[in-house]
């Protein structure tokens, strides 16, 4: 589960991928077992939205069919005061045919009501109507809608073929109106000895913002033994990595201490993208999302003499060895870099040079926490 944004409008996630996909498959075999063996139906689409779901609907259904798109149009008649409907797109001799119209979403029906006349003067055998998403509140007709996928109250959608302002048809999933977040919530991300501590115990005081660290998260629960801390520990203890579920319940109890502040910045979290899907269902159930990856980039080289000159004075071994330094990047590539391609897929991906003073690196990351 996700907060997306849409032009100025935010949109919740739904209804998932994989239960329209079931919604779909269901459907099809509805229909499919509601006609003859020896049936041959025409689905007829109606553009624009439901091109997903009518792709969709005809890889499941298994048994012999044909498919094309039609979309309603206007024009004016012969006075100047008519307004005539007519199908964009219909070709086929319907004469005797077995019509099923398919639908992404039926809401008042207006528009259903006027393709449906179309095609009752066409001498079809039968019509049919199949819909993926229906609103029963705000449905004005009579006419029947034979196969209805899933009923849902009249709020705005998108996703899956549908659109705001011809925004977000490509999202797998569906998508439903809700409020603005309130919050502003960064992950804070680069690799080891780029300054995020640094950078983040600046940045959470000109904001106002809440700094997780996770080392610091699980430092503050293995010393005081909480329930968590404990669990943590006997995998620590036992050479074992701490299981994601774990680890997200420390970072989602230390969120809940903190209700009602401005937002937050994460810091090494999340490092997985199992822990980011986790990161931002969590946050979508209070309405929030993450604002953006904010991340420091400094060439690899010129981080190991930076850690390698820490390593004279912080007192850490790891610091002090080349190759462990370089085994710590190596790590960071291939674990934990990919997140960058999951929020650039969101598009909430910000790099920022890393390269220069404290107040340099400062004011780069304020231009964007100011934009996000």
């Amino acid at each position: 589960m996700k907060i997306v944004k849409l032009h100025d409008l935010y949109f919740k996630e739904f209804v998932t991928k994989s239960e329209i996909d079931t919604i779909v498959q269901s459907l099809a075999e509805q229909v499919q077992n509601d006609l003859p063996e020896d049936e041959i139906p025409l689905f007829i689409g109606i553009l624009n939205g439901c091109f997903v779901f009518a792709a969709d609907f005809l890889r499941q259904y298994k048994g012999k069919c044909e498919m094309t798109f039609v979309k309603l149009a206007s024009y004016e008649g012969t006075n100047s005061s008519e307004t005539v409907k007519k199908l964009i797109g219909i070709n086929e001799d319907l004469t005797n045919r077995t019509v099923i119209i398919l639908e992404d979403i039926i809401d008042t029906g207006t528009t259903l009501q006027e393709i449906y006349k179309i095609f009752q003067n066409k001498n079809v055998k039968e019509l049919k109507i199949a819909t993926l998403f229906f609103k029963p509140d705000v449905y004005k007709k009579e006419l029947n809608i034979n196969y209805i996928g899933k009923s849902i109250e009249d709020k705005f959608i998108v996703g899956y073929g549908l659109d705001y302002d011809g925004f977000g048809r490509n999202l797998p999933a569906v998508y439903q109106l809700t409020s603005q977040p309130k919050m502003k919530n960064i992950v804070l991300f680069g690799p080891p000895g780029a300054g995020k501590g640094t950078q983040a115990e600046i940045l959470k005081d000109k904001y106002d913002l809440v700094h997780i660290s996770t080392g610091d998260v699980f430092r503050y629960n293995i010393k005081n033994e909480t329930e968590l801390g404990v669990l943590a520990k006997k995998y620590i203890d036992a050479g074992d990595l701490v299981p994601d579920e774990v680890t997200i319940s420390m970072l989602q109890a230390e969120v809940n201490k903190n209700d009602g502040v401005a937002g937050f910045i994460f810091d090494g979290f999340p490092r997985t993208e199992s822990q980011a899907e986790a990161l931002d269902t969590f946050l979508a159930e209070k309405g929030e999302r993450i604002n953006g990856m904010v991340a420091l980039e400094v060439p690899e080289d010129l981080l190991v003499e930076r850690i390698l000159e820490r390593g004279k004075t912080s007192g850490r071994s790891d610091d002090t060895d080349e190759s462990k330094i370089r085994n710590r990047f190596n790590e960071y590539n291939t674990k934990t870099a990919i997140l960058k391609d999951f929020y650039e897929a969101q598009g909430n991906y910000f790099g920022v040079d890393g390269v220069g003073s404290i107040d340099d690196i400062t004011n780069r990351l304020s231009e964007v926490f100011d934009k996000l």
